[in-house]
C-alpha cells in the first residue's frame, strides 16, 4: 500500500477511534453506579435545565454535567423535569438520575388541617411538620399584599385558610404553602352563591367561623347560623365565647375569665354590637352554607350540653333554666365529652 493510501486511512480510522472512545466512556460514565448514599434532590419551581444540571453535579449526584447534559438533549428530555423533592437511591446511574427527576414521583408529606382551626394552630401544625417558621406563617397571614389579593379591609387571612388534608413537597416555603391554602379555598368556594340579604361575602365567612367554632355536632350548624342571624336582626349581641377567646389568643391560657368577658377588643361579642372583626377560625364548606341556608325558628340562646350538643330557647327564662339545669347541675357535666359525640 503506497504511504498516500496509508496517510488517507488514517484520515478515516483516527477520527473514528476517537468519536468511538469518546462514545464508550461516555457509555461507561452514564451507566457507572455514582451516588454514594441515598440523597434528597429539589426541582424548583421554574427551575430551568442549566440550574439542575449544575446543581446536580455540585451534590455529587452525577460525575459530568457535560455528559448529563448531552444524554438529556439525545433522550429529548431537556423540556421534561418535573417540579418536586425527589429520593435518588445510592448506587443510582446518570441514567437514573434523569428518569427520577423526569419521570418519577416526588416525595409528598401530608398534612391536614382539620376545620375550625385558627391561623395561630395552623401555622403551628406546618412549623412542627418542618415547614418553615411559625413566626413566618403568622407574618404572612398578616401581610397586607396578601391580603388584598384575596379581600379587602381585614386584618389577615384567618378564614381563607381552606380546612383539608394537603400533600406538599418537603421543601415547599411557608409563602407557597399559603397560596396553595387561599386558592384552594377559591377552588372551593367558586360556586357557592354568596348573594345574602344583609352579609357581605366576608360578613358570611366571619359568621361562619364563628358557628364552625361553636358545636361539634355538624347538624346543630344551620340551627346556630340561625340563632346568631336572629340575633344580629334583633341588633342583640352575639356574645360568643370563642370570639372571645380568639381576641386575646396570643395571651390565652386555655380558661376564660370574667375578666376577659368585660375586657374591650375587636371580637369580644359580649362588649360589642354585630360581628367582630373578621373570622375567627377556617369554617368548613358545611358551616358556610349553614349561614347562607340557616333554620329558620324563633331561638336566639342556646346552651351546651355538655356532649357538643346544645339546648336550644327562645327566651330568657327558658334560658336561664337551660344554663341552670345542664351548666350548674354537676351531674349533668360530669363524665360528658364533646369527643364523645357520634358525627
Amino acid at each position: 500500500m503506497s504511504s498516500i493510501k496509508k496517510f488517507l486511512l488514517s484520515l478515516i480510522l483516527v477520527p473514528s477511534l476517537i468519536f468511538i472512545s469518546i462514545g464508550y466512556y461516555s457509555f461507561q460514565k452514564l451507566n457507572e453506579n455514582y451516588v454514594a448514599s441515598d440523597s434528597i434532590f429539589q426541582v424548583k419551581p421554574g427551575e430551568g435545565f442549566s440550574s439542575v444540571n449544575a446543581r446536580l453535579l455540585n451534590e455529587d449526584l452525577i460525575s459530568s454535567a457535560r455528559i448529563f447534559h448531552r444524554y438529556t438533549q439525545f433522550t429529548n428530555k431537556m423540556g421534561s423535569l418535573k417540579t418536586g423533592t425527589y429520593n435518588i437511591p445510592k448506587d443510582s446511574t446518570m441514567i437514573d438520575v434523569l428518569t427520577i427527576i423526569t419521570e418519577g414521583v416526588p416525595i409528598l408529606t401530608k398534612v391536614t388541617i382539620p376545620e375550625g382551626k385558627n391561623m395561630y394552630e395552623i401555622a403551628k401544625i406546618f412549623s412542627e411538620k418542618g415547614f418553615g417558621k411559625y413566626e413566618n406563617f403568622i407574618k404572612l397571614f398578616r401581610d397586607q399584599n396578601i391580603i388584598q389579593e384575596m379581600t379587602k379591609n381585614a386584618p389577615s387571612v384567618e378564614g381563607y385558610l381552606f380546612p383539608d388534608t394537603y400533600l406538599l413537597s418537603p421543601n415547599s416555603s411557608e409563602k407557597e404553602i399559603t397560596s396553595i391554602l387561599l386558592r384552594e379555598f377559591d377552588k372551593q368556594t367558586s360556586n357557592i352563591d354568596f348573594t345574602h340579604d344583609f352579609l357581605s361575602k366576608h360578613q358570611i365567612i366571619i359568621l361562619a367561623s364563628i358557628v364552625e367554632k361553636e358545636t361539634g355536632a355538624k347538624w346543630e350548624r344551620p340551627l346556630i347560623a340561625g340563632v346568631y342571624l336572629n340575633r344580629l336582626k334583633k341588633k342583640m349581641r352575639l356574645q360568643a365565647d370563642p370570639t372571645t377567646i380568639y381576641g386575646i389568643w396570643e395571651n390565652y391560657n386555655g380558661n376564660l375569665s370574667r375578666k376577659h368577658l368585660l375586657e374591650k377588643t375587636d371580637y369580644n361579642t359580649y362588649k360589642m354590637s354585630g360581628l367582630p372583626l373578621g373570622p375567627i377560625a377556617s369554617p368548613s364548606l358545611a358551616a358556610i352554607k349553614a349561614v347562607l341556608n340557616p333554620d329558620e325558628h324563633n331561638y336566639i340562646y342556646f346552651v351546651s350540653k355538655n356532649d357538643g350538643t346544645h339546648v336550644f330557647t327562645s327566651t330568657y327564662k327558658e334560658h336561664l333554666a337551660a344554663v341552670e339545669y345542664w351548666q350548674r347541675n354537676k351531674r349533668n357535666r360530669s363524665g360528658k365529652s364533646w369527643r364523645d359525640l357520634k358525627q
